[in-house]
């Protein structure tokens, strides 16, 4: 435990010393939602690794591999990956022209700032606050293994290590220190893969005694049962905030692709190393132990405090950055696509800072009160994908290629699909609801847009092939930036 305590010490120390710099640094919106538009290469680089290994990867994807074998990798992880790399190589430099701060802006920007709500309310409360809720839990597992603390007040001693951090230094001090993190992350992961390999007996044993069904992409899913999943987890990746934020942080549009490819590579190979140690573990865990503790036993029990602890700050490294990453997401929708757009449009720069660090506070303690609630990790953060993406995904596409979209198909197809997705599990029809989800979105917005005309408020255009100037661009709603 001493050892555990110094490593702790060291790490939340070099994490606050950062977040109390930038917190003195950092003087507008801009600079704490956005990190100021400047970012270079490796700072890119290292936050999109760190904010895609968070809770999922250390600990749901261990014990997915445990459960499914390596199917899980190209179920969950492969297609985040991929999609993840649409959106980089594809629209990286369209939106990053936009000078834009959330997938909310581009549709207020589109039809006009009311219709922004839905989406901005989607990704702050149906997105952002469950997955911190994650990220809280998670870290609260930690200080248990570790100290054995209390479920109860781990989850309050998170959410105020949590907090206190993001609320200090925003997305520049989230940033330089998850390019810290993501080295730590690779080096605790890659430990872990080591200690498993050698507690199975080398690898040769390891794979005699593992049956074939856990060693293949497939699995026992079989074809269809692997796209499916993988249908209803990687589209949400092409509107993943997130790695927008990483986009518009980046200092040029060149440094916004090459980072972004550079880093989804590495974490797509990062994130094979879980599930085989999840496939590994079957052959020395005891039987019938809860998947989530497999990285617990793992670390914890078998490991030396001087390994383990090195991993559980690997560990520690990708909550943290996920956890403040998701809360800037949400803080960004409340900031400028609720209070600036709507409640106050000629707000000051103080004012938006202000606004940000109590939007920061708003979704942390949804976060905190959620996280007492949550007791399947992978079940909640599929479904806050899949909702999310069957709403946005294709009104997103339409945005981006089809001027003939209309505001109005726009708002019918997010709200239908949304519903849908929600109560169809409910009606008992055997068909997958993602499928069901998505068909719903496609048909409303193709059939209304046909059937209707654009509205005033519209800037009728296909945004991917138009260059955007925010000085031509008028409404009847008023609308204010500061970027």
């Amino acid at each position: 435990m001493g050892t555990y305590a110094i490593y702790f010490f060291i790490y939340f120390g070099f994490l606050f010393g950062m977040g109390i710099y930038y917190f003195f640094k950092v003087k507008s919106a801009d600079d704490y939602l956005i990190a100021g538009w400047n970012m270079g290469f490796w700072s890119i680089v290292g936050t999109i690794i760190s904010t895609f290994c968070g809770a999922a990867v250390f600990i749901g994807w261990v014990g997915m591999g445990f459960s499914v074998g390596m199917s899980g990798f190209f179920k969950f992880a492969l297609p985040a990956y991929v999609f993840s790399l649409v959106l980089v190589l594809l629209f990286a430099k369209p939106l990053r022209r936009q000078r834009l701060y959330t997938l909310a802006d581009l549709f207020s920007e589109r039809f006009g700032s009311k219709l922004g709500i839905f989406p901005s309310v989607l990704s702050a409360f149906i997105y952002s606050v469950p997955t911190l809720a994650l990220q809280i839990v998670g870290m609260s597992t930690v200080f248990k293994w570790a100290f054995g603390i209390d479920a109860v007040w781990g989850i309050f001693i998170s959410f105020a290590l949590i907090l206190a951090f993001t609320i200090l230094g925003g997305l520049p001090a989230t940033i330089i220190t998850d390019a810290v993190q993501a080295v730590i992350l690779v080096i605790g992961i890659v430990l872990l893969f080591g200690a498993s390999v050698n507690f199975g007996g080398g690898f040769e044993q390891i794979l005699s005694n593992t049956p074939s069904e856990y060693l293949t992409p497939l699995g026992n899913a079989g074809l269809s049962g692997v796209l499916l999943f993988a249908l209803s987890v990687g589209p949400f990746y092409i509107i993943w905030q997130s790695t927008w934020q990483r986009i518009f942080a980046s200092k040029s549009e060149k440094i916004a692709k090459s980072a972004g490819v550079t880093a989804l590579l590495i974490a797509m190979v990062v994130s094979i190393f879980p599930y085989a140690i999840g496939v590994i573990a079957r052959q020395y865990v005891p039987q019938g132990m809860n998947q989530d503790e497999i990285f617990s036993y793992v670390t914890v029990d078998m490991l030396p405090p001087a390994i383990g602890g090195i991993i559980l700050i690997g560990l520690l490294s990708a909550l943290m950055t996920g956890a403040d990453s998701f809360i800037l997401q949400g803080s960004s929708n409340l900031t400028q696509d609720l209070y600036n757009r709507l409640m106050k449009p000629d707000a000051s720069k103080k004012e938006l800072m202000v606004a940000s660090r109590v939007s920061v506070v708003i979704i942390s303690v949804l976060g905190l009160i959620l996280s007492y609630m949550i007791t399947d990790i992978i079940t909640i953060y599929q479904w806050a994908l899949r909702l999310s993406a069957v709403t946005l995904v294709l009104p997103f596409l339409a945005v981006m290629f089809w001027r003939k979209v209309t505001k109005r198909a726009v708002f019918i197809s997010m709200l239908s699909s949304a519903i849908i997705t929600t109560i169809w599990p409910l009606l008992g029809i055997g068909w997958n609801q993602t499928i069901v989800g998505f068909l719903i979105s496609l048909v409303t917005l193709v059939g209304i847009s046909l059937m209707t005309e654009h509205s005033e408020t519209e800037k009728v255009k296909a945004v991917y092939f138009e260059d955007f100037d925010r000085s031509k661009t008028t409404y009847q709603e008023s609308t204010t930036y500061h970027a």
